[in-house]
């Protein structure tokens, strides 16, 4: 996206004047493996985009906050007196969240003029919204000077979707999108944010993404049902073991005290989660000694378990899985997000990503009467001004 035609589009909207605007981009991230494991404390193993969004924003002189997108019609002037009036079921909640943020830091801000641009499919479960959240911190941060560090950052944008957005997600989205780095999957402890890059080399292989284009609201679908049946399963263990989160077992530890757990169904939530990261743990080292094959029967299990254990993927994730690994030359297909719609995530050899997009394309349709869309997206960069 050239910067020129971002400038040309923002001017359009609020005029040339006095103040240059700057030009900030974030990513989208896709998680590898590691699902729904981050609010459990645990491990997970996403990696930034080439694709996400664009921020073009200048300071004016009113005290009002202007938002305007070229992915929406929506367009929004906010007084700075009323920057706690969420907006219902609209875009501009999470800008308006990471400003309520700031605000609550007892930090200062000024009118502004925001144009977002962004090619991250919306709902689609690559995080648009932490993409939009920690490219709004970022740049506020440096236009005003407040001297935070990106992880002060994440956590703040990870604040703002608790609180002002009411999803209590965990911290991997925003991560991901803060710290990628090219070529890179970011191994990532949960509880204790601890980071390590592990290079992720596809060669004669491709990310593909395929997009289900099932639309779900991720704050109105199940996901705070699943944060809820995990704190059940922790307060069921903690009986006879004191534990924080289910990510302090490791399987034997869970196999001696799983039967605490009196809900089936809360027992099966719990087992996913102590098998998933046990997956990253292997996926990390099958990476680390370039053993692309074992990552991805690594990618197979953890969707398996995902629909059979946690049961967040639903007929079409689990269709388009399906279909993909019906595929010579696929390796890996996995859901990737909170589920309930969404995308997957497929490893696929170079020579069938053409037969790969056709085929199972076709037979999506067939079985769903939805068109997929597929993404070949390089492995890119965390947040960063232009």
């Amino acid at each position: 996206m050239q910067k020129s035609n971002l400038l040309k589009d923002f001017f359009r909207i609020y005029g040339n004047q006095e103040n240059s605007p700057q030009l900030f981009f974030s990513p989208g991230r896709v998680n590898l493996i590691g699902e729904h494991t981050d609010y459990n404390g645990g491990f997970v193993l996403p990696c930034a985009l080439s694709f996400g969004t664009y921020l073009v924003i200048r300071k004016t002189n009113d005290d009002n906050v202007k938002f305007a997108s070229a992915n929406f019609e929506l367009k929004k002037s906010v007084s700075l007196k009323n920057l706690k009036e969420k907006v219902n079921g609209e875009w501009v909640n999470f800008p308006l969240g990471i400003i309520d943020q700031f605000s609550k830091k007892g930090k200062q801000i000024s009118g502004l003029e925001f144009y977002y641009s962004g090619n991250i499919p919306n709902e689609a479960g690559l995080s648009s919204s932490a993409s939009i959240e920690l490219v709004t911190a970022f740049a506020l941060n440096d236009l005003f000077g407040f001297d935070y560090s990106i992880i002060d950052l994440i956590m703040l944008s990870q604040k703002c979707e608790h609180e002002f957005i009411g999803v209590k997600c965990g911290i991997m989205d925003q991560f991901a999108v803060g710290m990628g780095k090219k070529d890179h999957a970011l191994f990532l402890n949960c509880k204790t944010m601890k980071h390590i890059p592990v290079r992720f080399k596809l060669d004669g292989y491709r990310l593909i993404i395929a997009n289900t284009n099932l639309k779900r609201g991720l704050s109105s679908s199940k996901y705070n049902e699943r944060v809820s049946e995990c704190a059940r399963a922790v307060s069921d263990i903690s009986k006879v073991m004191e534990i924080n989160d289910l990510s302090d077992l490791s399987i034997d530890l869970f196999n001696e005290v799983k039967n605490e757990i009196k809900d089936n169904t809360v027992k099966q939530r719990a087992t996913h989660v102590v098998y998933e990261n046990n997956r990253v743990l292997k996926a990390v080292k099958a990476l680390e000694q370039n053993q692309l094959e074992t990552f991805g029967k690594l990618m197979i299990e953890s969707h398996n378990s995902l629909r059979d254990k946690y049961e967040v993927t639903g007929f079409e994730l689990d269709t388009l899985v399906e279909e993909a690994l019906k595929i010579k030359g696929v390796i890996g297909s996995r859901m990737t997000g909170a589920g309930f719609g969404g995308c997957t995530v497929s490893i696929v050899k170079d020579e069938f990503v053409e037969e790969f997009q056709h085929k199972v394309g076709e037979e999506y349709f067939k079985k769903t009467k939805l068109k997929p869309d597929f993404y070949l997206p390089e492995i890119g960069d965390g947040v960063r001004e232009v």
